[in-house]
């Protein structure tokens, strides 16, 4: 990865090197071979425990995707957050059901941003193998998404400490071998980050099946006992700054960049099905893709993708190559916003373009608008990052 110096001011290179071309044409052509969107159905109509393809998982283990980015000390390949998201984009075009946004982009990220040496090398491994899940529990009714507004409390209890407090609309809880919690450590006091075993004594974990068919489940603490080595960072975490919040939040800016890339690939795909569609269906003795105003919406949509992959690609390479979490915070919001707004336009346009089946369940096209309006409000609303883009930048 490199940066190219224009005019003396330092710009993003978004394009893929050769290693990364060759690492998106592996994925996509296993997801297209392996993953197919019509399993979400299957998996559906079945009401499959887990949610998702577990030899497809480790299958993924296997070809090194999951340890693309956990270091080569906990036995990872040590490469970056953009080789990442080079991963995410090519799943995301089959809609991908398997925890890669719960484990890679919430647990694995908290773990290496603010785990100590002894937390991370007892998970970062099991999470390169595909054999752990790992995921984030932040959000509570009432709170929008903001990890601040929470009210779960960890009250010190002896070397450790109590926790209590409810958590909603975390992914894949159902399956997770380790919740990561965030609580306020006391009254008022700093948030902290705990290490939570699913299976322990006064954790309840209550599944949903979201809107897209991912799982995502509620938490809920009753005096849950956990040791002074479940608190990620340990003491010194909660002394530095405003605790656990900065944590948290540059957890949800990488999130929200993994998250654009795999939209990314949704309206991409979504987008060159209904153009295939178009020069396919004949209406009239013509194809209709040769009315200009079908050719028209689709030049549209088509700029509407490239400005969003601009956003996503720039915004990855900076998790890269800036040590700064605000501007990482920045490029975040831009690509959010920018990924939500394309992805929904995009699946909902596909939708009209195919017509009457694109309305049936049998025809694949619908899955991309369920998942389209999903993400719209994953890790922040538009509104919300707007704002948050605003005040990062002084206006």
């Amino acid at each position: 990865m490199s940066v190219v110096v224009s005019n003396g001011q330092e710009t993003l290179t978004l394009v893929l090197d050769e290693e990364q071309q060759m690492l998106r044409s592996t994925v996509r052509q296993f997801v297209d071979q392996h993953a197919p969107v019509g399993r979400l159905r299957t998996l559906r109509d079945a009401r499959d425990e887990r949610g998702y393809s577990a030899s497809v998982w480790s299958e993924m283990a296997e070809l090194g995707w999951l340890g693309l980015q956990v270091p080569e000390a906990h036995d990872g390949l040590g490469l970056g957050f953009f080789d990442l998201t080079v991963v995410l984009e090519q799943c995301g075009r089959k809609l991908m059901p398997e925890p890669l946004v719960s484990t890679l982009l919430l647990g694995a990220q908290a773990l290496m941003l603010g785990g100590t040496e002894a937390q991370q090398a007892a998970w970062l491994p099991g999470i390169a193998t595909g054999e752990k899940v790992v995921t984030l529990a932040f959000d509570e009714r009432g709170a929008r998404g903001n990890p601040h507004a929470g009210k779960a409390l960890a009250a010190r209890s002896g070397a450790g400490f109590t926790l209590s407090g409810t958590r909603v609309g975390v992914l894949d809880a159902h399956v997770a071998d380790l919740i990561l919690v965030s609580a306020q450590v006391g009254e008022g006091g700093p948030l902290g980050l705990f290490l939570v075993d699913p299976k322990a004594a006064g954790v309840t974990v209550t599944r949903h099946v979201a809107l897209d068919l991912r799982n995502a489940g509620t938490v809920t603490l009753a005096d849950v006992a956990v040791g002074a080595e479940a608190l990620l960072g340990g003491d010194a975490a909660l002394e530095v700054g405003d605790g656990g919040v900065a944590l948290v939040d540059r957890v949800l800016d990488r999130a929200r960049i993994g998250l654009a890339a795999e939209m990314l690939g949704g309206m991409e795909q979504a987008f060159e099905d209904t153009v295939a569609y178009l020069k396919e269906r004949v209406q009239f003795d013509r194809p209709l893709g040769s009315f200009q105003a079908l050719q028209h919406r689709a030049a549209r949509l088509y700029c509407s993708i490239a400005l969003a992959r601009s956003a996503v690609l720039a915004a990855a390479r900076v998790v890269d190559q800036s040590g700064d979490p605000r501007e990482v915070a920045k490029y975040a919001a831009l690509a959010k916003v920018r990924a939500s707004e394309a992805f929904y336009d995009v699946a909902r346009e596909a939708i009209q373009m195919h017509g009457g089946i694109g309305m049936t369940d049998e025809h694949d096209i619908g899955f991309y608008l369920k998942r389209a309006q999903t993400t719209l409000v994953t890790f922040g609303t538009n509104d919300a990052l707007r704002a948050r883009w605003a005040e990062l930048n002084g206006y």
